[in-house]
């Protein structure tokens, strides 16, 4: 049975492989294990970042979702984004990414959010796919980055 909760400061350690295991399946070049340790910690335990929810199964971690406190000024709310979602490949399949959305929908809703929003690699179909079946809508919007 999997259980979704908050990742504590004992539990973290554990997680480091995920982040990594994350990185490398969308092809990270430059991986580092303390700028690691360094960003996902700001979350542990809700902060004013946000939060680390952690997928046990046996009390073993076998997931993760991160999820940002962000704002929207075309809605003028408060949203959740979720901007990182990792199940284990042998843990796939068996509903532990969908829970880690549905505490997602929670940790916003108690916050007092307007929505959950997140995003995916455009060839990541398998998560897509999950994606569409959790009654979520396809933005419109095409996301832009430029390196600094």
């Amino acid at each position: 049975m999997i259980e979704i909760r908050a990742v504590t400061s004992e539990e973290f350690p554990k997680f480091e492989p995920l982040f990594v295991l994350y990185q490398e399946f969308y092809e990270v070049e430059d991986i580092d294990a303390e700028r690691n340790r360094a960003f996902f910690s700001r979350f542990v335990g809700g902060t004013d970042d946000g939060w680390l929810l952690g997928a046990f199964e046996g009390g073993e971690p076998v997931g993760f979702g991160c999820f940002y406190r962000h704002k929207s000024s075309l809605s003028a709310t408060d949203i959740v984004l979720m901007n990182d979602l990792y199940v284990s490949e042998g843990t796939r399949g068996q509903g532990t990414g969908r829970a880690l959305i549905e505490a997602g929908v929670e940790l916003a809703r108690d916050w007092g959010a307007s929505h959950l929003s997140w995003a995916t690699a455009p060839d990541n179909h398998t998560a897509q796919r999950l994606y569409d079946s959790t009654g979520a809508h396809k933005s419109t919007w095409l996301e832009y980055e430029i390196e600094v």
